[in-house]
């Protein structure tokens, strides 16, 4: 556990382009099964937006992870962080990102997902002061985790500017 933290440090210090995306994913409580495979975005499917000193503006929505839950019953939950809140404190008076869940339907498109128990997953944000979001999902499907869009009041871009996002699936 040490040296995964040790290496998410390092990787977060390293890596800076946006969005950079990290994920983790627990075995199943022990039972060497996955709970799921998390995949990354490619970068031409991730969200963008253009920001300058003094600058406020939008976030264009796009992918950040996909999900593959398929073949595991098991309901899961999925967190996403926000991690290098600290850093974006510097540059931005305010960032807020729309986060959602969409699960695969049948025919290869994706709609909102829901709760576990069926009730609509409530508008999801995250912030620099609130950096994370967990959903509650059921098992044996694909998912996809999502910015919806965005707004974000830049101050200066001499610090980081790029959101960086890390994952876990339990």
């Amino acid at each position: 556990m040490r040296l995964k933290l040790i290496f998410l440090a390092l990787a977060v210090l390293t890596l800076a382009p946006w969005p950079v995306a990290y994920a983790y994913n627990a075995n199943n409580f022990g039972r060497g099964r996955e709970a799921a495979r998390i995949e990354v975005a490619e970068a031409s499917n991730t969200p963008t937006y253009n920001v300058f000193a003094r600058a406020i503006g939008g976030v264009k929505p796009g992918d950040l992870f996909y999900v593959n839950a398929a073949g595991n019953p098991a309901d899961i939950v999925v967190s996403l962080y926000l991690t290098n809140a600290a850093e974006l404190v510097r540059s931005y008076n305010y960032l807020i990102l729309k986060v959602s869940v969409y699960v695969e339907d049948g025919a290869g498109g994706w709609k909102k997902a829901v709760w576990w128990d069926g009730t609509p997953i409530p508008e999801t944000y995250i912030t620099m002061v609130d950096a994370q979001a967990q959903f509650n999902l059921t098992g044996d499907a694909r998912y996809k985790v999502a910015l919806d869009g965005g707004s974000f009041y830049c101050t200066d871009t001499r610090g980081s500017v790029a959101p960086q996002f890390y994952l876990k699936v339990d």
